[in-house]
């Protein structure tokens, strides 16, 4: 679904902003960034294995502080 961001009053520049944090949600920036440069599919796998060990350890420390 594509980000649409209503110009109210003439004021572009809360519009833009708005933009900008719209995007940081839907991490269009971070798929950008990733898509700049090829990634060999070895290397995209190791990136995805730490990815994913950082959300179980963040999960974790999350679960030990509730305790």
């Amino acid at each position: 679904m594509p980000l649409q961001v209503v110009v109210q009053g003439g004021d572009g520049e809360k519009a833009v902003r708005e933009l900008k944090r719209k995007m940081q949600r839907e991490f269009i920036f971070r798929v950008m960034k990733m898509s700049r440069f090829y990634e060999s599919p070895s290397m995209k796998k190791v990136r995805k294995k730490q990815e994913s060990q950082k959300r179980f350890k963040k999960t974790l420390y999350r679960r030990r502080q509730e305790i």
